[in-house]
């Protein structure tokens, strides 16, 4: 399979637009258990002129040994990054996409407040459809690109970052539930964690909408 190089192409053109670029990805969305993360990072025309960090990939494409390492590097490279979260509850209760969106804002906010001017900035997000100005409103310009985790080196940079801290968190909550082996599989539905599920049930942290919809391959 060839590995495509994610390039500032798409950014730097943006930027003669805006002089912010916040690029937007999501990790976690397909889980059973555990939140949903959205990563944000903020570059403007100057970071766009810097060498992209060695190795920065889409989350799915940088082997997990080294994932930490990237995200270091990526987060040093860029000019404020964050991560927005939103729970299995919230997933159950609003539906993923409107979660997808909470998060987002919540990482654009922290943004803001991490002195990001982001009103004067356009935000580039991952996929084919605008999830965040349905919570967040009309004010931010949000342009959405398919595979920008994979072309674009600021969603990359987000989608590596987010990828991390959404892991170490599955971590924490597999000290919680180590039956579900969350350390290993991060919420995804391995067969060791529709097993566990078939045993004990669902614990506070899985998405109980998508469990009982999943219902057929668990029970």
């Amino acid at each position: 399979m060839t590995v495509v190089e994610p390039r500032l192409t798409l950014e730097r053109r943006l930027l003669r637009e805006r002089t912010v670029l916040i690029a937007c990805d999501e990790v976690g969305r397909g889980a059973l258990a555990g939140p949903v993360a959205v990563g944000a990072v903020a570059i403007d025309a100057p970071v766009a002129r810097r060498r992209i960090p060695v190795g920065l990939r889409d989350s799915k494409l940088v082997p997990e040994p080294r994932r930490a390492d990237v995200a270091a590097r990526a987060s040093s490279w860029v000019s404020a990054h964050a991560v927005g979260w939103a729970s299995a509850a919230e997933i159950d209760a609003h539906g993923i996409m409107r979660a997808l969106g909470t998060a987002a804002a919540r990482a654009i906010a922290a943004l803001r407040d991490d002195g990001v001017a982001v009103d004067e900035a356009i935000v580039l997000l991952d996929g084919n459809y605008d999830y965040i100005a349905p919570v967040a409103g009309a004010g931010l310009d949000v342009r959405v690109q398919v595979k920008a985790d994979r072309d674009c080196a600021s969603a990359a940079a987000a989608s590596v970052i987010a990828k991390v801290a959404r892991d170490a968190h599955m971590v924490v909550l597999h000290d919680e539930h180590p039956a579900y082996e969350w350390m290993h599989n991060k919420g995804y539905a391995s067969p060791t964690h529709r097993a566990a599920i078939r045993e004990r049930g669902l614990s506070p942290y899985h998405r109980s909408s998508w469990a009982i919809a999943d219902a057929p391959t668990l029970f």
